[in-house]
């Protein structure tokens, strides 16, 4: 009965965010205009799966609906159909996840204090000619692991939330090759009255003294710049690791938040998508539905 309960809220938050926003996403203009098997339906069963039942990729969401859900959604469609329509609302799923994470933010975040990373998610691994999304994917890569791929990175700007997981705030979809402080530069830089804990990809003295004209701040460990003297190293080293021990610190809650998307949605793993659409989709449902199960009906 749980199962079904979830499910039940799964659709109706699916049906307001419709009826409110998203309809204007998906408009048809055709004679087909309104299916009988309806996007709320197939926005409701690719959430409810990846959220509740970890059926992460569509094959495994519509083979569960198929065996499961059937007595819910008689109407369900062959699977090629399934995909077609699930492809078609990228952009529904893409404008729901931000409804989600703005309508329902914590009221205990910090309205000072942010946290900013980025993780990959890969397509291909460099090895091979990637030919999947290139509109948006191309050739990067991830210092953290020590790896070129082909595929996207997910910017994510948070806000700290004591004693749980961090909040995104904001999230931005760019190709593998882009820097992290290009994205920042161009998407975060001029937010004002926040404190910003990075990692030492964000530092520019330029952009960090333009950030305190908004009276906001970037923190990220001590990196000294190409030619400083060992001698003058030495003489701060202490000062430094300590600064730097303590930055990463408050900044390793982002690096739990990536974990748990991994863990709970394997967001990373983007190998068995075969268009733009079906990456968009693969990214934007698999957040909507953890964040879902995490804000709305798990808080």
């Amino acid at each position: 009965m749980d199962n079904h309960a979830n499910l039940v809220k799964v659709y109706l938050f699916v049906c307001e965010a419709y009826e409110k926003e998203l309809q204007y996403f998906v408009q048809r203009f055709s004679n087909n205009h309104q299916p009988r098997f309806t996007d709320q339906e197939v926005m409701a069963i690719m959430l409810y799966c990846q959220g509740y039942e970890r059926r992460l990729t569509i094959k495994a969401v519509y083979d569960f609906a198929s065996r499961w859900l059937r007595s819910w959604f008689p109407l369900l469609p062959s699977y090629t159909a399934f995909v077609m329509r699930v492809n078609r609302l990228s952009e529904a799923f893409r404008r729901l996840s931000a409804i989600l994470l703005d309508d329902y933010a914590p009221d205990s975040r910090s309205e000072s204090l942010c946290m900013v990373d980025s993780m990959p998610v890969i397509t291909c691994s460099a090895k091979r000619n990637g030919k999947v999304a290139r509109e948006v994917a191309d050739k990067g890569y991830c210092s953290t692991k020590s790896l070129y791929y082909y595929g996207v990175k997910l910017h994510l700007l948070t806000s700290r939330v004591k004693g749980s997981l961090p909040h995104p705030e904001a999230l931005i979809l760019t190709a593998a090759s882009e820097s992290d402080l290009a994205v920042f530069r161009d998407n975060w830089s001029t937010i004002s009255n926040k404190v910003v804990f990075a990692d030492k990809a964000y530092l520019d003295s330029d952009m960090q003294n333009s950030m305190w004209q908004n009276h906001s701040e970037l923190l990220a460990p001590v990196k000294h710049p190409r030619g400083v003297p060992e001698v003058i190293k030495q003489r701060s080293r202490a000062a430094d690791d300590l600064f730097s021990r303590t930055v990463s610190s408050i900044r390793q809650p982002i690096e739990s938040l990536f974990s748990w998307l991994l863990e709970k949605a394997d967001i990373q793993t983007a190998s068995k998508v075969r268009s733009t659409k079906g990456l968009f989709v693969h990214i934007f449902s698999k957040i909507t539905a953890v964040f879902c199960a995490k804000l709305i009906f798990n808080p």
